[in-house]
């Protein structure tokens, strides 16, 4: 008897991301559902991120990087910078302007001659719009942030796609606007907003017994895959394991690929640190996450059910972190607990208040309820292969939120 992929009409699908991996992976549920229809897949991307789609098994074509010339005084010139003035920087010079022109010629080359139904980016990844409408491929875009912050980053961005098409940012505003992130605390601006929740793709494997046989509460503590290269870093993890240090329960620190956990000193004998560990597997065994609000891990852990500490660093972590505490869900200490997200580097003053807000939020059971209330808010969406089918033109309808 025939699956339901068997009697779906299979489509080609475009997608591409900028590089780093908090682009990218918001991008695997539909690389997943995807393969589930056996439609034809293509990934475009920069160099940094050819060994991670190969990892999928699907076929890649490789972008080119901005000029590293003009990219690093870029960066070098956030850390310096005002909130405001640094968000100019990054979503108009560097993705806006520099990332576009990276990517654009192999991304166009790939609409023109292997000829997608639908193009499906991250939303700061800009080069795919101006190719698929070029090429009249329609477009849909996946948030790798809450969407209020997702649109204002778009806005600023305007000025530099405006060059493509005037129309652009206005094109690039109406299209279908992809998102994990529920109603309760990401309202959207964008008019055709679709929410989706992922779908399990196998059986939770346990981790690894670190702990010599303990069943005390696991603490996840991530800064994502960034923060390890950042000079913030080597301060920002040295605050987290001093704020663990005899706390009654297992605590699993995850620094990135970048960063060398012997810079982090000495390490405290309920903490087990590793360079990763894929989030899928560790959530489903947490208690609590402690991170630096990151969209990825923020809403990965509500969608288990598990409440959050959060010590934001920069760009949208401090609004991320407000929605989740309003909601219940969490707590927020540190420099950035009330700001628009300056960078900031972590000192010994911040280990005290975040022992306090893991210790609280392991002790009040109100907070993994509000958690549990939110996960269950995203389990009720509509799953993302009926999504991708919506989009593909053969799967159920459902209004947009």
């Amino acid at each position: 008897m025939p699956s339901d992929a068997d009697k779906l009409t299979a489509v080609r699908v475009l997608l591409s991301s900028t590089a780093g991996a908090g682009h990218f992976i918001p991008l695997i549920p539909v690389l997943n559902a995807l393969e589930r229809r056996k439609d034809e897949v293509l990934v475009v991307v920069p160099p940094e991120l050819e060994v991670a789609v190969q990892a999928t098994g699907h076929a890649v074509r490789i972008g080119a990087d901005p000029p590293q010339e003009e990219l690093a005084p870029l960066w070098e010139r956030l850390a310096t910078l005002p909130p405001r003035e640094a968000s100019v920087v990054v979503e108009r010079e560097i993705f806006g302007r520099l990332c576009t022109a990276a990517m654009l010629p192999a991304v166009d080359k790939a609409c023109r001659d292997w000829r997608p139904d639908l193009v499906v980016h991250e939303t700061c990844e800009y080069s795919s719009v101006i190719a698929a409408e070029r090429h009249g491929v329609a477009h849909a875009q996946i948030a790798i942030s809450a969407a209020a912050a997702k649109a204002r980053a778009q806005r600023l961005a305007a000025t530099s796609l405006e060059p493509y098409g005037a129309e652009l940012p206005d094109q690039l505003r109406d299209s279908p606007f992809l998102t994990r992130f529920p109603t309760s605390i990401d309202p959207s601006p964008y008019p055709y907003t679709m929410r989706f929740r992922e779908v399990a793709t196998s059986e939770t494997a346990p981790l690894p017994d670190w702990w010599g046989g303990s069943d005390m509460p696991l603490v996840y503590v991530t800064f994502g895959s960034v923060t390890g290269g950042l000079r913030i870093a080597a301060a920002t993890y040295r605050v987290a394991l001093e704020a663990v240090v005899g706390l009654a329960a297992r605590v699993l620190l995850t620094t990135g690929p970048t960063l060398d956990p012997r810079k982090l000193g000495p390490v405290p004998a309920n903490v087990r640190v590793e360079a990763w560990v894929p989030q899928e597997r560790v959530l489903p065994h947490t208690t609590i996450v402690v991170c630096h609000a990151g969209s990825g891990t923020t809403f990965g852990a509500l969608a288990a059910g598990v409440p959050l500490v959060f010590i934001p660093l920069f760009a949208d972590q401090p609004a991320n972190a407000r929605r989740v505490t309003a909601a219940g869900a969490g707590l927020v200490v540190g420099p950035n607990a009330d700001s628009t997200g300056a960078m900031v580097e972590l000192g010994p003053s911040d280990v005290a208040p975040l022992r306090a807000a893991i210790e609280s939020v392991l002790d009040h059971a109100s907070f993994a309820e509000a958690a549990r209330r939110i996960g269950h808010e995203m389990s009720g969406l509509p799953a993302i292969d009926d999504v991708i089918s919506q989009l593909a033109g053969d799967g159920p309808h459902f209004e947009p939120s």
